[in-house]
């Protein structure tokens, strides 16, 4: 923890809008604190978490090759094919459902491929890569409105 509710008591003043109860390196930490606060009766809906020093960081996952991409075209294309015959298959109530499961899924696996294959395609070459992104911290800061510090505050001391 960089600060802690003890040490921020000094710092207190009552007309202040929001009160930072603490501040922490992992949001981790800041669970705990927003748990502690909640354990104690403290009304959490008044608490946020704040990310302080935010980075947009996007983490490579691979080579993205046209036959990769056809294959996750493949199977995306199969669950949404499955899912529409399974549909039909149950609004037609005949004892075909199951072939019109099947049928949906092989051509939603087909169309998906292709899909996979053109979208790989259309880029020409570039970002031939998979990634995810997200938003991470530097820091965590939890705070509250300033009216209920003083609460907040108490409850962390027990």
């Amino acid at each position: 923890m960089v600060t802690s509710a003890t040490l921020l008591r000094s710092t207190y003043r009552s007309d202040d809008r929001d009160h930072r109860l603490g501040e922490f390196r992992s949001y981790a930490e800041a669970e705990r604190m927003v748990d502690r606060l909640s354990d104690a009766g403290f009304p959490v809906e008044r608490v946020r978490i704040v990310g302080i020093g935010l980075h947009s960081v996007e983490q490579v996952m691979g080579r993205l090759t046209a036959a990769r991409s056809a294959l996750i075209g493949g199977a995306l294309g199969a669950w949404l094919g499955l899912l529409t015959g399974l549909v039909i298959g149950l609004l037609i109530a005949d004892a075909a459902w199951l072939a019109h499961s099947m049928g949906g899924l092989l051509a939603g696996a087909v169309a998906g491929a292709g899909i996979g294959l053109l979208t790989h395609w259309s880029g020409g070459g570039r970002r031939d890569f998979a990634s995810t992104t997200g938003i991470q911290a530097e820091r965590y800061a939890v705070e509250v409105a300033g009216t209920h510090a003083a609460v907040a505050l108490r409850a962390l001391d027990r």
